[in-house]
């Protein structure tokens, strides 16, 4: 074990973090690092991330089904058409995030993603552009932004999008395969490191 790991409930090695909730095994073992391709399960990703602001990932694990609901499944077209009442029933909805500015973020966002789709073909292919050379990377869980991250959060707020500042992005690029940042020694580094070698990486 490093200081960065700690036994799992089969007493193999996991990343330290992942010993924080009891269902954060489970989050730990079969998404976080694991390739995502698909558009709405980025989308999903990069609004949570944005609700987490401030927050605790147990809390927005916690509500991720409520959230679902409540955002008609992040499909950021449906989304997208959301208007004032449906800002009024959000904040109304106790099994998520009631706040308002997030809220409101989600929605522009979508708003913005449906562009994004027009002008780059796909959400996957914009933000696969930004994945970095692995053999660049400095010690997994060593950073809490990166130069992709950076540029992304540049790029994006200049299309207009909201609450996904260089921190934000960064875990969004942890969670979604963009790098593997699962700690040196985890069981589950080789196995994203597998999927990521399977990935085909999305253009358009």
């Amino acid at each position: 074990m490093t200081d960065k790991t700690i036994p799992g409930p089969d007493g193999l090695p996991r990343c330290r973090w992942a010993g924080s909730a009891p269902d954060f095994f489970q989050y730990h073992d079969t998404e976080w690092g694991f390739p995502v391709g698909d558009d709405i399960r980025l989308f999903e990703k990069i609004c949570l991330e944005g609700f987490q602001s401030g927050l605790s990932w147990r809390t927005i694990l916690d509500k991720r089904e409520n959230f679902r609901v409540a955002f008609q499944g992040f499909d950021f077209r449906k989304v997208a058409e959301f208007g004032e009442a449906d800002v009024e029933r959000l904040l109304q909805d106790a099994g998520i995030i009631r706040h308002r500015g997030k809220i409101e973020a989600t929605i522009n966002n979508a708003k913005r993603a449906c562009e994004m789709v027009e002008k780059e073909g796909s959400i996957a292919a914009f933000f696969w552009r930004y994945e970095p050379d692995p053999a660049t990377l400095p010690e997994p869980q060593s950073q809490t932004t990166s130069p992709e991250s950076v540029a992304i959060s540049k790029e994006l707020k200049k299309r207009g999008w909201k609450f996904v500042g260089p921190t934000t992005v960064f875990a969004f690029l942890q969670a979604m395969g963009l790098i593997n940042d699962h700690a040196e020694g985890c069981v589950t580094r080789e196995k994203v490191e597998e999927a990521r070698r399977a990935f085909t990486r999305p253009t358009g």
